[in-house]
This record gives C-alpha cells, sequence and structure tokens, in this order.
C-alpha cells in the first residue's frame, strides 16, 4: 500500500490576474511535471497554499490533476487540518474522488501534546482504512513537532505509509528511521537535506525544486541507489544553491517567481504572502542563470 516513487513534487497552485484558480494551467503544469522526473504530485499542501484555498477549490484541483496525469503518476491530496472532523470529511471525500492518498500535516496553531497528535492521526486512518496516509511534519509550519515516538507508533497502522519529515533535523530523521519498519517511507521535506536522508534510508524526497529540476533529482536519487555516491554529491553539490535560494523567502513565493520567469503563468501568490521583493528576485534570477533555467 501507497507506493509514491522517489520524487514527489509538492505542487504549486496556479492563479490568475484575478486570484481566482487557474484549472487549465494547474493540469498543464501536472503534465509537465510528470514527464521531467515527478512520480507523484502532492496536490494542495503548503507549497500549493493550502491555507487560503477553499475545501471546494482544493477538491476541483485534485480532479483537474488527476484527470491531467492519467494512469502515468500518482496524486497524493493535502487533507490536512487541525480539526480532526474536519480533515477525516475531507479525506474520506478525496478518497471518494480517485486520488492515491493523503498528505496530513500535524495540526497546527492548537498545538497538541504527543498523545493528542496520534489519537488524530489515528482516528483520520480509522475512518479511510484502505486509504494509504502521508503524515507531514513541519515544526516551523505547525508550532508542534511530531516525536519520533510517536510516529513510530503511527507506523504500526496499516494505512499510515510514510512520513515527510520537514524539521530539518538530521537527528530526527535517523531516530525516525530506527524506530520505524523499513516498509515505512521516509521522505526528505527539505530539497537540500535530500542527499543526507538518502544515506540513513530515506524513500525520497516532497520536492519544491523539482518543478525545475525534477530529471536532475530523480539522476542523483537513482545515483545513489546505484552506489555511486560521487556523482549524487555532484549533482547536490550543483543543485544546492537552487535548493536555497527557492527559500529565500516564505514558500512558494521564490518557486513562483522562477516559473513566472520559465514563462508559465502561474500568478502570483494569495494574501496574506506578497510578492518577491527586488533583492530575493535579482538572487533567484542569478541562480537560474547560472543553472541554465532561464
Amino acid at each position: 500500500m501507497g507506493e509514491f516513487g522517489t520524487v514527489l513534487t509538492a505542487m504549486i497552485t496556479p492563479f490568475k490576474t484575478d486570484g481566482t484558480v487557474n484549472y487549465d494551467v494547474a493540469a498543464e503544469l501536472a503534465a509537465y511535471l510528470v514527464e521531467n522526473g515527478t512520480d507523484t504530485l502532492v496536490v494542495c499542501g503548503t507549497t500549493g497554499e493550502s491555507p487560503t484555498l477553499s475545501w471546494d477549490e482544493e477538491y476541483e484541483l485534485f480532479v483537474s490533476v488527476l484527470q491531467a496525469v492519467g494512469g502515468k503518476a500518482k496524486v497524493i491530496a493535502g487533507c490536512g487540518s487541525n480539526s480532526t472532523k474536519e480533515a477525516i470529511a475531507a479525506t474520506q471525500k478525496a478518497a471518494k474522488i480517485g486520488v492515491h492518498g493523503s498528505l496530513q500535516v500535524v495540526p497546527y496553531y492548537n498545538k497538541p501534546p504527543q498523545a493528542g497528535l496520534y489519537q488524530h492521526f489515528q482516528a483520520i486512518a480509522q475512518a479511510c482504512p484502505d486509504f494509504p496516509l502521508l503524515l507531514y511534519n513541519v515544526p516551523g509550519r505547525t508550532g508542534q513537532n511530531l516525536s519520533p515516538e510517536t510516529v513510530a507508533r503511527l507506523a504500526e497502522i496499516k494505512n499510515i505509509v510514510g512520513i515527510k519529515e520537514a524539521s530539518g533535523n538530521l537527528d530526527q530523521a535517523s531516530e525516525i528511521r530506527r524506530l520505524t519498519p523499513k516498509e515505512f517511507h521516509l521522505y526528505a521535506g527539505d530539497d537540500s537535506l535530500t542527499l543526507p536522508l538518502l544515506a540513513i534510508g530515506a524513500k525520497g524526497v516532497v520536492s519544491v525544486a523539482s518543478h525545475l529540476v525534477g530529471n536532475q533529482l530523480q539522476q542523483m536519487i537513482q545515483a545513489f541507489s546505484a552506489g555511486k555516491v560521487e556523482v549524487a554529491s555532484e549533482i547536490h553539490l550543483q543543485l544546492f544553491p537552487l535548493f536555497k535560494a527557492l527559500f529565500l523567502t516564505t514558500n512558494p513565493i521564490p518557486v513562483k517567481k522562477a516559473l513566472n520567469l520559465q514563462g508559465w503563468e502561474v500568478g502570483s501568490t494569495r494574501p496574506p504572502l506578497s510578492e518577491a521583493d527586488s533583492e530575493v528576485s535579482q538572487k533567484l534570477e542569478a541562480v537560474l542563470n547560472k543553472l541554465g533555467l532561464i
């Protein structure tokens, strides 16, 4: 259950100039990403600006992306909430649409203790017993960390198949890998930590950079898996400036700027996010130019 490959793209949500969702561009971008290194599309996660999307917009995005990629790739729906009841309802609806799994973020703002976090994810899993769930730990966004011990307990639930670990803490990632079975998939939640996490047994990455360098990320992971560590390191170091440039300010501001520079009409971010300022734009353009991406 829940085989999602190695490069999962945390897909942006394109907007029109009036701020409405551009479903046509979303479908076009989804198809492009699948042709350029992406195994699975993660729709309506943090990079997809889920906090400012309505549930109706999210469901329509799930359908649009699913239709666009057909059977060529899998689609994971971001259905997380800081309300357990709401997360269950959203996940059940997404499962009926036909997506292949759901991303479940640690509940934000209300800061539940570890017991509450366990019960939250357990309840969602029990409500959708045949639907794969991917945990999402991003304490910089949620204000609460999902501990390795809690992850290990959740990994015992059959349809909780893995975690996007975006704490930025290599020790924590190592502890998760140590405490969970091999079939529980550990994914890097930061592009710059993909290679280090591969060394401790990570499956791959839930990536922002794959919008721009999906094929190169696949090459890096495949090289590492084949024992060609020097080749993987070379790719990592070549792409490292891009990994950092995409987080010069709040994600997804830089990656949307980069895609617009490439000619994609993905629009701006929704308020309260703002446009990239001139300093960020100049630094990002310099990195993109050096890598031949614009």
